[in-house]
Order: C-alpha cells, then structure tokens, then sequence
C-alpha cells in the first residue's frame, strides 16, 4: 500500500466495505485496518489527498 501511495499520491483512495455485509468468515478489525492506513501514509498532507482530495475530485464533489 504504501509503495501505490507513494508512486500514485494523486490517483490514490481509500475505501472499505464497513460493515462487511459479504464476509461469511472472520470479520477484519477494522483498526488494523486504518491503523495500516496510517503506517503506510504517515504524511498528515498525503493522508488528506487520500481521504479527502482525491476522492472529491473523482467524484465531484464541490
């Protein structure tokens, strides 16, 4: 993950299908998940164009 953000910090989002309606075995902790998020974007700057710029880009969002 962090190889993508780096190469793509422009192009890159985040997303997850919480609360997980299509997982029949083990649910994922979801803090092990954005606790990964953080370790591989630990910039407060990237994190933003990840979470919030790039997304209202894509999507339009004003």
């Amino acid at each position: 993950m962090r190889a993508l953000v780096e190469a793509l910090p422009g192009r890159t989002l985040w997303g997850t299908d919480w609360p997980h309606p299509n997982v029949s075995g083990d649910m994922p902790d979801d803090g092990e998940l954005a606790d990964l998020f953080f370790q591989s974007c630990p910039d407060a700057g990237l994190r933003r164009r990840v979470l919030v710029d790039n997304p209202a880009r894509l999507y339009g969002f004003a």
